[in-house]
């Protein structure tokens, strides 16, 4: 371990030699503590949080991106164009360890100054907290600077296929379905089935049964969150339409009702009394619907119980954390690309692999449409190439790659007080850290170490 510190401390020496490590801290604390002065806020908690936490964090994460991916690129190319590296590789060192020890020095440069953006953030947060009014800080505290959790209905797919089964073998015992195909019929069913879930008719009333687990046991005299989201089934969407609410289980714990009019097609999050879930965890939740149009809950999206699980500090390191998993990987990525290639041809290829991380968007289309050509609106059909049956199963692969990667949302988590759990955090590390940076770093290595390092001198 002594030739990879000796190697971490070069690393940082050199940071601070070329004025990095500075000239990053400056940038850092100019995006954290200059977006909310030029930015501001409307007065709300949602806006408070979405000026200080997502810009500051977003700013920073993709400011820390960037120059993870320039320092990782350099810090070894240029090593090794300018010949100092041949002098390090003579000494009784392992190449391994000299790759092992620059990506420790940026990790561990980069959790630095994370850390100052965090704490930055923290201050900041509870500074400018003070200046809202006390019902928005009020609700700031409970519903932003808190780590929360969340509990929803059981997933219904296993239901609504068991269902759409049984049905399809009733009407073929019955002889209804003619010449029809059955697989057809059977999505048909499961189409229906899924309607009939969501659809709240006039009059009619919507139940949930959201289980809340072991959170149960310290949720006693808390106060809950229901967080909603419906539609209507008009064309024309009205301003606000009417609810109806009811939360408890009769004979068995108190009942809290309410009326509210409430906008469609948006979240809605409002508390509700503590206590209103049985001894077996069980909440019941009841929405009966008083218009004339019916009122669609997505199953997805519909509904959702949050419940404080902890404070807002520790759940900002969690999600620094996260983003630490990302600079690792980008550390990762920058130190392959530099074993094999030069700085400048390094540096763009490991940006042009970043920029397609992040149209993962036109991936997915690719991917969903089964082609490249898109979807003709004139014709009504699908376009074809001869390339698609090379960069489809390309791009699918791409995809599973980089949805590893953005499946964790911590500045989402941070913005709508969602707890990030060490789990999470455990799971970030293994796949971002572990699988995707354990393969480019054994791939960079095993470049690294068959390198020619006496030819490299002059070379482009």
């Amino acid at each position: 371990m002594q030739q990879i510190f000796a190697i971490i401390s070069l690393t940082w020496k050199a940071a601070f030699r070329y004025r990095l490590f500075w000239v990053i801290t400056a940038l850092l604390l100019a995006a954290v503590v200059g977006l909310p002065i030029l930015v501001k806020d409307d007065g709300t908690a949602a806006g408070f949080a979405q000026i200080l936490i997502t810009y500051t964090l977003g700013a920073v994460t993709g400011l820390l991106g960037f120059c993870t991916l320039w320092l990782a690129c350099g810090t070894l190319a240029r090593d090794v164009e300018e010949c100092q590296i041949q002098m390090i590789a003579v000494k009784p060192i392992g190449r391994w360890q000299i790759w092992l020890g620059k990506w420790l020095g940026i990790v561990s440069l980069n959790a630095a100054l994370l850390a100052v953006a965090g704490l930055s953030i923290y201050g900041l947060l509870e500074w400018r907290a003070r200046r809202l009014p006390a019902a928005e800080l009020a609700k700031l505290q409970n519903e932003v600077l808190v780590a929360r959790g969340s509990a929803r209905e059981q997933n219904p797919d296993a239901f609504i296929a068991q269902e759409a089964d049984r049905l399809l073998k009733d009407r073929m015992e019955k002889r209804q379905l003619a010449d029809a195909d059955p697989n057809i019929v059977r999505q048909q069913l499961e189409q229906q089935l899924k309607a009939e879930l969501q659809a709240v008719p006039p009059g009619g009333m919507r139940w949930w049964v959201i289980h809340l687990g072991a959170a149960r046991n310290y949720l006693k005299d808390q106060p809950l969150f229901l967080r909603t989201k419906f539609h209507t089934a008009l064309t024309v969407q009205p301003d606000t339409v009417y609810a109806d609410w009811q939360v408890g289980t009769p004979r068995k714990t108190p009942i809290w009702q309410d009326e509210m009019s409430l906008a469609p097609d948006a979240f809605h999050e409002f508390p509700v009394d503590p206590n209103l879930f049985d001894e077996k965890g069980d909440l019941i939740i009841g929405f009966r619907n008083p218009n004339d149009t019916v009122l669609l809950f997505g199953l997805d999206d519909g509904m959702e119980v949050l419940y404080r699980e902890g404070g807002f500090g520790l759940n900002l390191v969690r999600g620094l954390g996260i983003i630490l998993c990302w600079m690792a990987l980008l550390a990762a990525l920058g130190l392959a690309a530099a074993s094999l290639m030069s700085f400048p041809v390094a540096a763009f290829f490991s940006l042009a692999l970043l920029g397609i991380s992040l149209s993962s968007g036109t991936l997915t289309n690719v991917v969903s449409d089964g082609t490249l050509m898109g979807y003709d609106g004139e014709k009504g059909t699908k376009g074809h190439s001869p390339l698609d049956n090379v960069a489809v199963p390309i791009f699918r692969a791409m995809l599973d790659v980089i949805n590893l990667v953005q499946q964790f949302s911590p500045i989402d988590s941070l913005t709508t007080g969602r707890s990030i759990t060490w789990q999470e955090l455990g799971l970030a590390f293994s796949q971002i850290v572990l699988l995707l940076g354990g393969v480019l770093s054994l791939t960079g290595i095993f470049i690294f170490q068959r390198r020619e390092l006496a030819t490299a001198q002059g070379t482009s």
